[in-house]
């Protein structure tokens, strides 16, 4: 019996003895810099940064048609979608009350062309009769001035007629140029006011094979477009698909909404495919700078700060970048010209920041010089970092906690 005690006491301490061990080799492993953090190789490549926008897509030329005169429409000749020629009618309006008019002026024509008649007969008569000197001057004056009223008055006649004849024309409303109809907004029976403002009846695209996109940027990034800039978008209809267009307008006019100061940026693309339609909304990347072959540096490293980074200062004697605020990641806004090691640097973009690389066991921490960004890397101007550093980027999740101060517990 005392054999199978000690026995079973040799296992048990055995058993710890290997626990142990096991338990104190996962806590160095744990505390290996290559295990516990995520680590990226500095390389060399090409960057560009954008801006960015929403916009709207519209036809180049969008037509309202309204109506000049009054009525009940009568009569639709067209529908969403329909393709229309210069001329052709779109709705006819109820023309009784017009035509009525129209008839009522066209009388007045002849009753003033018969008083002009009996004008020129009185005044031809009576000049015979002053010849005669049978007719005083002043009664030839007056018949003079009878056949001048009766020739304005049946202009006056003519010139109402016209008018009225016009109208009548009105009440048929045609298309003013060739297109596409992509709105309608009134139904036979409804009735239509033209007063000081003209109702909007149809709406006609002239030409959707190309567009345009209206889009907002912010005064921050307005200094960086210029016209003729290629542009990309994406559209929610597509969102696997790339479309290109170019900026074609910056328009002067800002618009303050809150204190939030944009400008309105046109920018005209083809759509010969005719997939893209009025009122979609674009997801717009401007392109306004470009680096080729330079050292890039992942944007997750210049966010990076360890723990213990308040102990450790960058190699180059400069503070360590602030992770939040400034214009990019990582970036404490230093001035121009200070590249890392003291040494002067590029004047260009002149954004410092602190990147962590590997020293053997130990973060080093590395102030950098930084430009442009694509929010995924950023250019590394001047620094101690060359390519195929290794810079950390963040830690491992299974290593995220300190290890644990409590040994194990036997039983």
């Amino acid at each position: 019996m005392k054999r199978l005690g000690k026995l079973i006491l040799g296992v048990v301490v055995l058993g710890a003895l290997g626990g142990g061990a096991w338990w104190w080799n996962k806590q160095q492993a744990a505390q290996d810099p290559a295990v516990r953090y995520k680590l990226a190789t500095i390389e060399k490549g090409d960057v560009t940064q954008t801006v960015s926008a929403n916009g709207t897509l519209n036809p180049v030329v969008l037509i309202s048609v309204g109506t000049q005169v009054s009525g009940t429409v009568l009569k639709l000749h067209v529908d969403f979608n329909d393709k229309v020629k210069k001329g052709q009618p779109l709705l006819e309006l109820d023309s009784a009350l017009v035509s009525a008019a129209e008839r009522q002026s066209a009388a007045s024509v002849a009753n003033a062309q018969a008083t002009l008649e009996l004008a020129q007969a009185s005044e031809a008569r009576i000049k015979s009769l002053f010849a005669q000197e049978y007719v005083s001057r002043q009664e030839y004056d007056q018949s003079k001035q009878a056949l001048k009223s009766a020739q304005a008055q049946l202009a006056l006649a003519k010139a109402q007629n016209e008018r009225d004849r016009a109208n009548l024309g009105f009440t048929v409303i045609r298309s003013p140029v060739d297109g596409v109809v992509i709105d309608r907004v009134v139904d036979v029976g409804q009735t239509v006011a033209a007063s000081f403002q003209t109702p909007t009846l149809i709406k006609i695209a002239q030409d959707l094979s190309e567009m345009r996109i209206d889009t907002s940027f912010a005064e921050a990034d307005i200094g960086s477009i210029r016209e003729g800039q290629k542009v990309r978008f994406t559209v929610d209809a597509f969102p696997n698909r790339n479309f290109t267009g170019e900026v074609q307008q910056i328009r002067l006019n800002p618009t303050n909404q809150q204190n939030v100061v944009t400008y309105n940026v046109r920018i005209s693309v083809s759509n010969a495919d005719l997939v893209l339609l009025p009122g979609m909304t674009a997801y717009v990347n401007i392109g306004v700078q470009k680096r080729e072959g330079v050292l890039l540096a992942p944007n997750a490293a210049l966010r990076f700060k360890p723990a213990d980074a308040g102990d450790k200062k960058p190699e180059n004697g400069q503070k360590s970048a602030s992770t939040a605020g400034g214009p990019g990641p990582g970036m404490d806004g230093g001035g121009p010209g200070k590249a890392g090691g003291g040494k002067p640097g590029k004047k260009r973009d002149g954004q410092s920041g602190t990147v962590y690389v590997l020293d053997g066991d130990q973060l080093k921490p590395v102030s950098v010089q930084l430009g442009i960004t694509d929010n995924r890397n950023t250019e590394i101007l001047g620094g101690e970092l060359k390519a195929g550093d290794r810079v950390v980027t963040g830690e491992n999740a299974a290593t995220d906690k300190k290890p644990s101060s409590v040994g194990m517990r036997m039983f």
